[in-house]
């Protein structure tokens, strides 16, 4: 791959994919990634929740960084519910089983952010 290059766009110029019925009512757009940017260590993402939708329980080898945007939402870290809202940041330790739902009428929207290394083909 070439060198990265610079960008700066509203996050709504990037295609939102839908998760299927894993995860009824949630868009995720890759912001900043290595496929599309080039970005080598870390990438970027804004998921998107609909009224009434969730994120499957799930956990990941690698941690995440979330920050939301707007909207109220609930997380489950391990056994524990957390109400989050606009500003509220959150941590999810690698291996830790999770999930997202929204908890209000309106969109909820979370800036995660993720190691690219997990992305990358190991050789």
């Amino acid at each position: 791959m070439s060198a990265p290059e610079a960008k700066a766009v509203h996050y709504t110029d990037v295609p939102a994919k839908t998760f299927g019925d894993a995860a009824p009512g949630v868009t995720i757009r890759w912001l900043i990634d290595e496929e599309h940017d080039g970005a080598p260590n870390y990438a970027l993402r804004m998921i998107e929740v609909a009224p009434a939708g969730h994120t499957p329980q799930h956990s990941h080898p690698f941690e995440h960084e979330n920050f939301v945007v707007e909207g109220r939402g609930r997380v489950l870290l391990g056994e524990a519910w957390h109400d989050v809202g606009p500003g509220s940041v959150v941590f999810v330790p690698a291996g830790l089983l999770h999930t997202y739902t929204n908890a209000g009428d309106t969109p909820f929207r979370i800036l995660c952010g993720i190691p690219t290394a997990h992305l990358m083909p190991q050789g």
